[in-house]
Parts: structure tokens; C-alpha cells; sequence
């Protein structure tokens, strides 16, 4: 079954990641600068149609498509193994590992801020969770492309690989200790929960440490997304000199 991968931003970071591309519906309509565009597809052999822009409502499905859209073959998953064989722990790898995501807004922009702090990978389990869909990408602006993603069965089994592969769990949680106090000078697993459920207990009883976020208004939590946000940039600012350039 084809994916979907909507908006000119999307398609293009798809091209630019080689992805296989059945056919790009283009809008006859459509204003703006596509050369770039159309270039990677001839390029790449990937078929362009230049149709009514109704049609392309109809395909998307409700989605904003901005004149463009792509099919593609489904999004494809890392292996867990693959992926933590590509991290070097000395390099102080940074995984996200999300339990129960189910929104997949949250997810993509998840993904996005994951790709701009500098994050390694993914983690998703393959239940109760949302998975790489057409939404997810449009969200992700292009991220989903670029982050490796993994999918797996057990999340309180894959905390005890990640352990084992020398990482540090983290898990989000407001009643934990300030993410200021931490000193994030080791490779870590961050732990994000599920919209209006947290990180599991189970996961929190194997984490290493407890994090929260400080807040001092009369709403006591931020949506998964913003908190994720907020505690990658901090690990972000302490791994960076003043110019924003990697520490020493």
C-alpha cells in the first residue's frame, strides 16, 4: 500500500533522501518556485502529473498539500539493533523513546524538534502507539526522512538494551527533580508519555533518573511535544559553546 507525502517541503526532503517515489501529483494551479523540484524528480526518474487541484484535495484527504503530493512506498522502520549499531557512545548519542504517543501531531513535531536538536533516533513501541503515517510526514516537515525511526515490541525490555549499549534513561515526568540540575554529559534515552498519561510506571521504575519540567502557572503540564522541546534544547545548550558550536 502507497503512502502518502504531502506538501512541497515533504516531497522535496523525500527526493533529497532518495526515496522511492511512485509518481508526484503536482497542481496545475500551483504558484511558486518548483525547479528545484522538478529537477530531483527527472533526476530520479520519479513521473510527474500536473492535475486539478481538486484532485489532489480528493487524494490528500483533508491534509494541506500546498499544490503537491507524493505516493510512495510505505515508510520504512530501523531495526533497533541496526540503529544502536550506528551510534558511537563516546559521541554521546541522544535517542528519544516515546511511550504511547498517540496523537500524530505530538509525533511530528516530535520528529521535527528531534531532527533540530540533534537526536540519534525514535523509538515507538508497535502498539497504542502512532506509527509513520501521511499526517505525521506533513507535520514533520521533511524530518521524517531524515530521523531514523524504530519500532518495537516490548518498551521496558528495549530500556534494558538501551542500558546495556551504555545509555542513561531519562523519563519526563512532573513530579520529577528540575532537568536544569542534570548535567546531560552522557549518552541518553528520554523518555516522553503518552497525551494525558505519562511515561508508564514500569518505565519510570527502570530510568535512571526522573526529570520534570519547572512551571509556575495554574496549568501544571505542557502537551508531550513542547515539554520534549524544551528538555532536547537544554541538553542541546549544554552540549554547545556560546556560539552554538559543540563544546569541548
Amino acid at each position: 500500500m502507497s503512502e502518502l507525502i504531502v506538501g512541497r517541503n515533504n516531497v522535496l526532503a523525500a527526493l533529497d533522501a532518495q526515496r522511492s517515489l511512485n509518481k508526484i501529483y503536482v497542481a496545475k494551479s500551483f504558484r511558486g518556485d518548483l525547479q528545484t523540484l522538478l529537477d530531483l524528480a527527472r533526476e530520479q526518474g520519479c513521473p510527474l502529473q500536473f492535475v486539478p487541484r481538486e484532485k489532489l484535495d480528493g487524494l490528500a484527504g483533508g491534509l494541506n498539500h500546498q499544490g503537491v503530493l507524493a505516493e510512495a512506498a510505505p515508510w520504512q522502520y530501523v531495526e533497533l539493533a541496526e540503529l544502536l549499531a550506528r551510534l558511537e557512545p563516546a559521541a554521546k548519542p541522544l535517542l528519544l523513546v516515546l511511550a504511547g504517543i498517540e496523537d500524530p501531531h505530538n509525533l511530528g513535531a516530535l520528529l521535527r524538534i528531534g531532527e533540530c536538536a540533534g537526536v540519534s533516533g525514535v523509538i515507538l513501541p508497535r502498539r497504542r502507539s502512532v506509527q509513520l503515517t501521511a499526517a505525521v510526514a506533513r507535520v514533520s516537515m521533511g524530518a521524517i526522512e531524515t530521523v531514523p525511526v524504530s519500532r518495537v515490541g516490548n518498551l521496558a525490555q528495549t530500556l534494558e538494551t538501551l542500558k546495556k549499549a551504555g545509555f542513561w534513561l531519562a523519563a519526563a515526568d512532573m513530579e520529577g527533580q528540575s532537568f536544569w540540575q542534570m548535567k546531560w554529559d552522557f549518552p541518553v534515552a528520554l523518555i516522553l508519555g503518552g497525551e494525558g498519561k505519562g511515561v508508564p510506571r514500569l518505565l519510570k521504575e527502570k530510568s535512571d533518573f526522573i526529570v520534570g519540567i519547572p512551571v509556575q502557572g495554574k496549568v501544571n503540564s505542557l502537551n508531550v511535544s513542547v515539554a520534549g522541546a524544551v528538555i532536547l534544547y537544554e541538553i542541546l545548550r549544554q552540549r554547545t559553546g556560546p556560539d552554538g558550536l559543540p563544546g569541548n
